[in-house]
């Protein structure tokens, strides 16, 4: 005789679920217990790694502030040389010691801006080149400044265009850069020299408007009369 079949209820049909649920992710678990673990471990050591290279780059970016705060001494000495390659006898190493010890860091990659303007003024402009390219900094000021150098470099070289738009846009990075009507300056005399007296124009007036205190406003005025 056929037993009648027994009615669940909502309550005892929804433990099943769950006690079905549960059976199945053990059973998953047991199948890839292994492979989690692997996985698990994977990210704990990725984890790791950052965290250890976050905090090195850190110390050693406080490092390369530390020996840049001591060379920059020799520096605005007008020692170029010295700043270059650090003084013997004593805890002063050159700016090129540390842009090669810590370069990638944000005080390495601001000595490597020093190092060119040192180079540069000592006449060796392609050496001063290597650096201004290499700057990978996000400093705004420096960023500007790096564009500056490669504009000299081009201007030295007789590349006047090229040297006006590096000029131009080294005066575009930031607007509170003090050095910004300089650089519209030249990026204008480029300009003029390279026959575009269109652009130089325009800028010459861009500076009077925008910074008609500035020192060189009498010296902007002299070259609006040779862009006429």
């Amino acid at each position: 005789m056929l037993q009648k079949k027994k009615k669940f209820t909502k309550k005892e049909i929804k433990e099943d679920k769950l006690i079905s649920i549960v059976y199945k992710s053990q059973s998953f678990f047991e199948e890839y217990k292994s492979k989690i673990y692997t996985y698990g471990l994977v990210l704990v050591v990725v984890a790791a790694a950052v965290y250890f290279f976050l905090n090195q780059k850190a110390e050693e970016n406080e490092l390369a502030g530390i020996e840049l705060s001591r060379v920059m001494k020799l520096y605005n000495q007008g020692a170029y040389l010295e700043a270059i390659e650090g003084r013997q006898g004593t805890n002063i190493i050159g700016l090129k010691q540390i842009v090669d010890k810590f370069g990638g860091t944000e005080n390495g990659e601001t000595a490597k801006i020093f190092l060119a303007n040192c180079y540069s003024f000592l006449g060796n402009n392609d050496e001063a080149i290597k650096y201004f390219e290499d700057y990978s900094g996000s400093i705004d000021y420096f960023i500007a400044a790096s564009l500056a150098g490669r504009a000299g470099y081009s201007a030295v070289k007789g590349d006047y265009e090229k040297a006006a738009e590096l000029y131009l846009n080294a005066s575009k990075v930031s607007k509170i850069n003090a050095e910004n009507p300089y650089y519209m300056l030249n990026a204008g005399i480029y300009f003029l020299n390279s026959g575009d007296k269109k652009q130089a124009k325009v800028l010459f007036a861009a500076i009077k408007k925008e910074y008609p205190n500035t020192a060189i406003i009498r010296e902007v005025d002299n070259y609006i009369t040779l862009a006429d």
